[in-house]
């Protein structure tokens, strides 16, 4: 049975319907579920508008009380996760088990947040002159926009939401028109939890998708923009964001993760890792394992014992029991892993398992592990974004390190070993973000996330999350 949903835009606490919609797509069969409002620059303005009036009120409120407000809505999705797991695999595709997991990491960055709310320090600041005290106050630096992508429908929502909401901020958010349902969701949820209108706004749309992004990049009524999305995207919405009102930024971009194995690593382990963090969401994540890299020595070993348990993997829809790999988000995203993986073949690669569709349907890819890929292999070289794991030899720790890097990105990186020296040198070697030793999934509401290199600017998440909603503002004391 299909969940229940909105269908409407949200703003200013009204549920906004559209003579023009947009259709929504089951991406495991391509059927229509749903017709969303395709609105434009006009109706984002009202949400900014509604998000500025909204916004005094909300940052005067005490810290607690913002606290116990995100409280209830964090509660409100805890108690329906699983309507939030089948929506967010209806119109994502993702494996309902994974989904679950999502709607949960996502609530968690509500809790996490709100609590985080009470502890925006401000500090003393020894004196310069008997006659002055100086401190530091925390503010909210104002209404907060963003742009986010379908992926991660819910959390990639709440990662951004939550801190802004805990600050004292109040929120505009355009949802992707791949997955807006889930968005639509999480506002019917604010509304329960007794967050005001205004403080949180939901913009769908699909044609206007530019100038929906340049109202929010561009007006003067927004003092903090973030994306997640691609490094070519950003870039653009990033200098969109200086040029008109210098207004402060947060991107988190592409990736090209390594997962470095060395010979001294627990093989079972690293090829446990190596799927967790490859084929989670058919290998639609940023944070994805793109390049294995293995040690000469352990390289056949590694690469049957991957292609064993990959070729075991269970493909078909989000909601059949037991999948393990959904499809991929639209035709577009099948069409591009269909031609890397033909070009690496081309090159010379073999495919030990997979390399084609799937029958399962038109959007669907075989869980793939390909064999003998170099790094001019563009497979090596840009995110794969599906279920296509390329293995790379390399000779020794400097090498594996240097292929590592070889790239514009840094946002993830994995590496597998049993020497604590290793892992310490190259975990301080590698130009990343974030590293992962031993372990294929790392990613939570308490770690700072994000990336180094064209990977993007700020973190989300941890303490660091909230400081990006914050101003801090010195005051000083004279006269004494």
């Amino acid at each position: 049975m299909s969940p229940t949903f909105r269908s409407d835009a949200y703003i200013d606490g009204k549920w906004r319907a559209s003579a023009k919609r947009f259709d929504v797509f089951n991406p495991a069969n391509q059927e229509v579920i749903a017709h969303v409002p395709d609105f434009g620059a006009a109706e984002t303005e009202e949400a900014v508008a509604a998000a500025h009036r909204a916004f005094p009120a909300w940052a005067a409120k005490a810290a607690k009380e913002r606290a116990a407000i995100m409280r209830a809505w964090f509660d409100l999705m805890m108690g329906d996760l699983d309507r939030l797991a089948r929506l967010i695999s209806l119109e994502g595709g993702k494996p309902i088990a994974e989904a679950k997991g999502e709607a949960a990491y996502g609530a968690s960055f509500v809790e996490w947040f709100g609590e985080e709310a009470k502890r925006a320090y401000g500090r003393t600041i020894p004196s310069t002159t008997a006659t002055r005290r100086y401190v530091t106050i925390r503010q909210p630096i104002g209404v907060s926009a963003a742009i986010t992508p379908w992926n991660f429908p819910l959390a990639m929502i709440t990662r951004k939401a939550a801190p802004a909401l805990a600050a004292g901020c109040t929120f505009v958010v355009k949802p992707p028109s791949q997955t807006p349902l889930t968005a639509l969701a999480l506002a019917e949820l604010a509304e329960k939890a007794g967050i005001p209108a205004g403080v949180f706004n939901v913009v769908t749309t699909h044609d206007h998708t530019a100038d929906v992004g340049k109202v929010l990049c561009e007006s003067p009524l927004v003092r903090k923009f973030s994306f997640t999305g691609s490094t070519g995207i950003g870039k653009k919405l990033g200098a969109a964001c200086v040029a008109s009102t210098v207004k402060k930024v947060s991107l988190e971009l592409g990736g090209n993760a390594p997962l470095l194995v060395f010979a001294d690593a627990d093989l079972d382990l690293a090829v446990k890792g190596a799927i967790a963090s490859k084929f989670r969401n058919a290998g639609q994540t940023c944070v994805c394992a793109n390049r294995i890299l293995v040690e000469d020595s352990v390289y056949d070993a590694f690469s049957t014992k991957m292609t064993e348990a990959v070729a075991k993997l269970k493909v078909g829809p989000g909601d059949s029991d037991g999948v393990e790999i959904g499809p991929l988000i639209d035709q577009t995203a099948i069409e591009k892993v269909e031609q890397m993986v033909g070009e690496a073949l081309a090159s010379g690669a073999v495919a030990l398992t997979g390399g084609k569709k799937h029958a399962a349907g038109a959007q669907f890819f075989t869980p793939t592990v390909l064999a003998n890929v170099t790094r001019e292999m563009r497979v090596n070289q840009e995110e794969i974004f599906g279920p296509v794991a390329p293995l790379i030899r390399f000779k020794d720790e400097d090498e594996a390190v240097a292929i590592a890097n070889d790239t514009p990105f840094g946002l993830a990186a994995y590496l597998f070993t049993k020497d604590v020296n290793r892992a310490w040198r190259v975990a301080e070697r590698i130009e990343a973000g974030m590293v992962s030793i031993n372990d294929g999934i790392f990613s939570n509401e308490v770690i700072p996330f994000g990336g180094v290199k064209e990977s993007g600017l700020g973190r989300e998440g941890g303490v660091e999350g909230l400081d990006e909603y914050l101003e801090t503002k010195f005051v000083n004391f004279g006269g004494f």
